[in-house]
């Protein structure tokens, strides 16, 4: 039986994983890694390495992807929260463009699973908010690519009023806020 809790998302292939956790009186204690729960609750992925990066309130990353060598993403918070954006960019799938998101904290120990041929992307809703990305291809240097946060035709709700964010105090990095458009990706072509 797998140590993971596994909820399915509307969009096929985008999993949400929630340990099982033990504790006695002396401590709590998680699996966070294990290869066969993780090909038993459906991820079958190879990772070749981990990511981990702290960010204060407010910081609004993304829609991130890499066009060479994909990259599917575990994603895990061990400090604060987020809310986790996840765009399908499968030009096969019946979800392309759709996209789904999930707040992912150090208090509920939701674990996001991001196939490959997905952008995504983050806000941080607490100060302090370390999160940890396991990868199964490497970044390519100058190889990140995406699509604008605020796209008018992707139409995503970052939830800033349930989550108090004044968008005019959010921060975004120059690099993010000069990203291309969806329509300017052609469903065919955006895989190298």
């Amino acid at each position: 039986m797998s140590k993971f809790k596994v909820t399915e998302t509307p969009i096929k292939g985008l999993l949400i994983l929630e340990p099982t956790l033990h504790s006695d009186n002396h401590a709590l204690f998680m699996e966070e890694y294990s290869k066969e729960d993780l090909l038993e609750a459906g991820v079958d992925a190879e990772f070749v390495f981990e990511s981990n990066s702290k960010f204060a309130r407010g910081i609004l990353s993304g829609l991130h992807f890499q066009r060479e060598q994909t990259q599917g993403k575990l994603v895990r918070v061990v400090s604060g929260s987020v809310l986790y954006v996840a765009v399908d960019l499968r030009p096969d799938s019946r979800d392309y463009g759709a996209s789904w998101s999930v707040e992912i904290s150090a208090e509920n120990n939701r674990v996001l699973w991001v196939p490959e041929r997905f952008a995504h992307g983050f806000v941080t809703l607490d100060k302090g908010t370390e999160l940890v990305c396991n990868c199964t291809n490497p970044d390519v240097k100058n190889g990140i690519s995406g699509i604008v946060w605020d796209d008018t035709i992707l139409t995503i709700d970052w939830e800033f009023e349930r989550y108090e964010i004044d968008e005019k105090y959010l921060r975004v990095s120059d690099r993010d806020k000069r990203l291309p458009t969806f329509r300017s990706w052609e469903p065919r072509s955006i895989w190298l």
